[in-house]
């Protein structure tokens, strides 16, 4: 059973290929919210993926966050995620990252336990429709 208080932290370095150019989410060599927040669910994912049960595993659900500061080519972006809200299969975290120089991005973001292999084969009975 999984417990609020877990922590999760992540470090990457911003490359070209995370740019808001690059991913087409603006026109400028920034850290690209896109990326941003694809290190915020990899962050929280990672957090619990050792504590579920075999064969389980977590999808993101919702997401909001902000982006409040840019973030050049070449600096290190910490994630830090706290799970702050356990019900049921529906998981709450708080996630921030932050640059060398502060805090780029904060929000939350909810993800649900699912059945893998259960989860997996409705998605694709899509493809016989």
């Amino acid at each position: 059973m999984l417990e609020t208080g877990i922590k999760g932290k992540k470090e990457i370095v911003v490359t070209k290929e995370k740019t808001a150019k690059t991913m087409c989410s603006g026109a400028l060599d920034v850290f690209a919210t896109p990326a941003m927040i694809a290190l915020m669910e990899n962050t929280a994912f990672e957090s619990v993926a050792d504590k579920l049960d075999p064969g389980c595993g977590t999808v993101g659900t919702a997401l909001n966050v902000r982006h409040v500061s840019a973030t050049p080519v070449g600096m290190k972006v910490t994630c830090e995620t706290e799970l702050i809200k356990v019900d049921g299969r529906a998981l709450t975290f708080s996630v921030k990252a932050y640059d060398e120089t502060g805090l780029i991005g904060e929000g939350e973001h909810e993800r649900f336990i699912i059945f893998e292999e259960k989860f997996q084969a409705k998605a694709n009975a899509k493809l016989a429709k």
